[in-house]
């Protein structure tokens, strides 16, 4: 029988993945779920030691006999403490021991609780990972727990390894033993180019029989001839997919970008549950689109692979499996050597086909009008930089020409500076260059538009709509008082500080001004040149959210249905509604 504890069910059935027997256990109140599990579970070889500086040394000496790791584990506040001398020398010798220091309830840290100190990164400079475990209460709580154990005792061997702690707080003793069996627990495996060859083929043996593949790009600045050329020849090899919005720069005319399709307000779960993947491979930086979440809804259906170079720990999907530490190209080189199938296209049918059969309507004046009908018009050979928000994802709505290098600031997706980034990128290059921001950007900004290095391939589409369409396109909570402050509606325009800075200003508040001008906006060289676009935020949001609702077959009887049952609970009530629904077949 086990704790009923969750975090050192957890632990303990991690420990039992990672194949780590011995513990050097240290007797204390708080620890006693761990010790007295793991000393009746006889997979695990048990040494007591009461004093913890010399459990510290004694474990020292095993790992390094053993050539393997060691848990030692003690209760809280000063025994804890007492580990550190032999911490700071297994750290210096590169010796994988796994610190398991048991803590009270942190909402009472500094209150004068008996017996506590803080415990949470005590060990700093001298451990590989320090992790600190919440107290779990919900699913969120467990796979957190489950993913930060992960990441732990992955670093134990990991660029030389080394010992690792894990602070274990809780709310209170806890002396029951009820749980016969342990939780099923997911372990993450860091493969690399030190790893068996072998280890690498069962991987790609596994893929090429896999029938459903999803390769995510994430944001890269710059994708290279050899990572293209390998992405593609994957993709002609494996029955799979490629996924990648404007910005992961990959240009290959086969990959999907999935902001539209696979956006959690436009895509339906039915819909959802029939594009799954088996296997998703991710890499690169930042994934704008919906797909991230809707693939975390899933995660017990989807196994997810990370090519990550640093071999960190990137959980995109909550399913998580193997971190393959190595280039992106190397992976892809790799495993086109060792395939030698071809790709059905069944799935990347499946997916074309559903997003390609998204129906574009015609749009009225709006930031959608104004940003489809400029990034399509934007050369070959240009730089695109994107704000945040609307302007990215309205401008993956469309296609774009090859070869425009697309970049925005979305590894902390801030508000601030996106002009001065596009400045950055513009005096680097002689490229024709472009910004495309909503208002509250340009304005927070906007004293960028003042360098002397600014220079006449500058072109920026300000979309005014006078505040945060934002909170419109999310605003369910909105009311008659958001604009004062929520949404921070303002009357301000730009021409003036424009002008003032020696760009060229235009403007449009009509489809007609807007489509006179646009060619001379994309077109000019002779000086900077800001086009400013003036919407309403209601009503852009709008337009975005009613685009979203045209294209949904698949909802189409469900929608009918359940107005038909509102229209007829209104007239005959409830308990007759029922009646007549059960005979006409719509309920049971």
């Amino acid at each position: 029988m086990y704790t009923d504890l969750k975090t050192y069910q957890q632990i303990i059935a991690l420990l039992k993945k990672y194949n780590i027997k011995n513990c050097v256990l240290s007797a204390g109140s708080r620890n006693v779920p761990f010790v007295h599990s793991v000393e009746k579970d006889s997979f695990f070889n048990c040494y007591s030691v009461v004093d913890e500086r010399s459990a510290g040394y004694f474990a020292l000496g095993l790992a390094q006999e053993r050539h393997e790791p060691v848990v030692i584990s003690c209760t809280a506040s000063t025994a804890s403490c007492n580990y550190y001398p032999a911490v700071a020398e297994a750290f210096y010798q590169n010796v994988p021991i796994v610190i398991l220091t048991s803590d009270r309830n942190p909402t009472m840290l500094g209150q004068r609780e008996d017996q506590m100190i803080n415990q949470v990164g005590m060990f700093d400079r001298h451990v590989r990972k320090s992790v600190n475990l919440p107290i779990i209460h919900d699913e969120d709580d467990e796979y957190y727990c489950e993913r930060l154990i992960n990441e732990a005792l992955l670093e134990l061997n990991h660029h030389g390894g080394g010992p690792v702690h894990i602070n274990i707080p809780m709310k209170g003793y806890n002396n029951n033993f009820t749980v016969k069996e342990l939780p099923k627990v997911k372990k993450i495996d860091r493969i690399d180019l030190e790893s068996d060859e072998g280890i690498w083929n069962e991987k790609f043996k596994k893929l090429e029989d896999a029938k459903r593949i999803m390769v995510v790009c994430g944001q890269k600045d710059f994708v290279s001839d050899s990572l293209r050329n390998n992405i593609i020849e994957f993709f002609s090899k494996y029955n799979s997919v490629i996924i990648a919005d404007h910005m992961s720069n990959l240009d290959f005319d086969k990959a999907i970008n999935p902001v539209l399709g696979f956006d959690a307000k436009f895509i339906n779960n039915k819909k959802m549950i029939e594009l799954l993947p088996e296997i998703v491979i991710s890499f690169g930086g930042q994934v704008f689109s919906g797909l991230k979440p809707e693939l975390k809804k899933y995660y017990k259906n989807v196994e997810h692979w990370s090519i990550e170079p640093d071999g960190k720990v990137v959980d995109l999907f909550k399913s998580l499996k193997y971190i393959f530490e190595c280039s992106e190209e190397t992976f892809f080189k790799k495993a086109n050597d060792y395939s030698k199938s071809k790709n059905n296209q069944d799935y990347y049918n499946l997916i074309s086909n559903y997003v390609n059969g998204i129906k574009y309507p015609e749009f009225e004046f709006s930031h959608v009008y104004a940003i489809k009908n400029t990034v399509e018009r934007i050369k070959e050979n240009s730089i695109l930089h994107l704000s945040i928000n609307d302007s990215i994802r309205i401008s993956n709505f469309f296609k774009i020409k090859n070869n425009i290098n697309v970049s925005a600031n979305i590894g902390t997706f801030g508000i601030d500076g996106p002009i001065s980034t596009f400045i950055g990128h513009s005096v680097m290059s002689s490229k024709p260059a472009y910004l495309i921001t909503g208002d509250l950007a340009f304005f927070y900004d906007m004293n960028a538009l003042r360098l002397n290095s600014i220079r006449n391939n500058m072109h920026i589409l300000l979309i005014n709509n006078h505040g945060g369409s934002e909170f419109y396109y999310n605003g369910s909570y909105l009311d008659k008082y958001s604009d004062l402050h929520t949404t921070a509606r303002h009357m301000t325009k730009a021409e003036g500080w424009v002008k003032s800075n020696n760009f060229k200003y235009i403007s449009a508040s009509t489809k007609e001004e807007f489509d006179s001008k646009i060619d001379e906006f994309i077109n000019n060289k002779d000086q900077p040149i800001l086009f400013e676009i003036f919407t309403e935020m209601s009503k852009d949001a709008k337009c975005i959210n009613d685009f979203y609702n045209i294209e949904k077959p698949k909802d189409l009887k469900e929608k009918i249905i359940s107005k038909s049952k509102n229209v007829v609970k209104k007239t005959l009530g409830q308990e007759t509604a029922e009646k007549i629904a059960k005979k006409i077949g719509i309920i049971k």
